[in-house]
């Protein structure tokens, strides 16, 4: 489960030009920037959502204010979270540690490079420029930013196995997977103690991850 919060939009300004020969210029407040965005993405570089784990909170940045001589506030730096192909999303109600049963993901990422935005930022507010007419030449409004979008998020990962240890019974296999993984099969001295397959997800490198399934052992 993850928190994303985007980022607020930034506040317009209210200001006006004031230079040496135009004492009284017009409006000149700026628009505040956009807030950052939360974004998924699928990347064939993840073979698995491990590297999330401990890391519960997502935020991206507020969009700065809009300042003075028409400048626009800077825009929110959004945040990409990569996730493995094969990644369902399940937004979470209040309360909640995983979606109920049956309840349909919002999201199902599979294909490299796919996109999904979990939290939008929010929209900078214009600034008092935007607000002259003929008829109020010197507006002292602006808007505020809006808030971003924040939400509760499970993923489920659809794991398909790159690697498959096939033997007899009792031959090891839930051994070796326990020992180049962080799988924790049930291993004993008596055969078929594996009854369903086991997953492990095995390092090579630092950017490398291989999934390896140990296949319940077959009967001679």
């Amino acid at each position: 489960m993850i928190v994303a919060r985007a980022g607020k939009g930034g506040d317009g300004c209210v200001s006006f030009l004031r230079e040496a020969f135009r004492p009284r210029g017009g409006p000149d407040g700026g628009d505040g920037g956009d807030g950052g965005s939360v974004i998924l993405e699928a990347t064939t570089h993840r073979a698995s959502l491990r590297h999330l784990k401990g890391t519960v909170h997502h935020r991206a940045e507020h969009g700065q204010d809009g300042h003075g001589k028409n400048c626009t506030g800077k825009k929110g730096k959004s945040i990409t979270i990569e996730v493995p192909p094969g990644t369902l999303v399940y937004q979470l109600e209040q309360g909640e540690n995983e979606p109920a049963e049956g309840r349909e993901p919002i999201a199902d990422l599979t294909e490299q490079g796919q996109t999904h935005v979990l939290a939008r930022g929010g929209k900078g507010g214009r600034g008092n420029a935007a607000f002259a007419s003929a008829l109020n030449q010197a507006p002292h409004t602006a808007e505020r930013g809006t808030l971003g979008q924040q939400g509760r998020f499970y993923f489920e990962l659809k794991l398909i196995a790159e690697v498959g240890i096939v033997g007899l019974p009792n031959a090891g296999k839930s051994t070796f997977i326990s020992r180049v993984s962080a799988a924790k099969p049930k291993i004993a001295n008596y055969p078929f103690t594996t009854l369903v397959p086991n997953l492990g997800v095995a390092r090579l490198g630092d950017q490398r991850e291989l999934v390896i399934a140990d296949i319940p052992g077959l009967i001679e």
